[in-house]
């Protein structure tokens, strides 16, 4: 499948459906992620496992078998952006206190008590970057917050210092996706990494 013509992307976008990861999608999930799962076997499960534990996890499956008792214990993972019968789009989505390198992180210490759910990642099909998923996927995922009663969606995207980011450090999500989503910096120890929020 090559790149959409622009003329399609606005069809594309409003035929988005967004729905949380479950038993239900997983199969879409899996597919979406593909044999590399997603990127060098991570399966999102970086920022939820020591290092060691995430670096061993790359061999035999061991982080998509850690994602998948996640789903299968229906704990919060993230969010997947369907087009047409496929998973084309995936925004990791949870409490901030599931994240052990969050919890852990010098940069990213915690601004207050309140309860906040993090957005660690994103992963877009690749026949449909740059075409505004990301943002689509963010207030897809407002709205689903909005409906679980969740106030506060915190995240930690990468403002790039070149003109043109490798998808593969865009991982993160670009703080001008959050920006045109609503969202606000609420922390600038890491002038690269700023702290933003949306508040419910």
């Amino acid at each position: 499948m090559g790149k959409m013509p622009a003329l399609l992307e606005d069809d594309i976008i409003s035929g988005l459906t967004f729905e949380p990861l479950s038993k239900k999608n997983w199969q879409l999930f899996v597919q979406l992620f593909g044999e590399r799962g997603a990127c060098g076997n991570c399966w999102c499960m970086y920022f939820r496992l020591k290092k060691d534990d995430f670096v061993e996890g790359k061999q035999n499956d061991g982080n998509k078998s850690r994602m998948k008792e996640l789903v299968w214990e229906n704990k919060p993972t993230g969010i997947l952006g369907i087009y047409d019968g496929q998973a084309i789009g995936w925004c990791a989505f949870a409490p901030r206190e599931d994240h052990l390198k969050l919890e852990n992180s010098r940069v990213h210490k915690r601004i207050d008590n309140m309860q906040v759910w993090s957005v660690t990642c994103f992963f877009i099909e690749k026949n449909f970057r740059r075409m505004g998923i990301s943002v689509a996927m963010l207030k897809g995922l407002i709205d689903i917050a909005g409906k679980q009663k969740i106030k506060v969606i915190e995240a930690y995207p990468t403002i790039p210092t070149k003109e043109k980011l490798p998808d593969s450090f865009a991982w993160i999500g670009l703080y001008k996706s959050f920006e045109r989503a609503g969202f606000k910096i609420v922390d600038n120890t890491s002038k690269n990494r700023p702290m933003v929020r949306y508040y419910i």
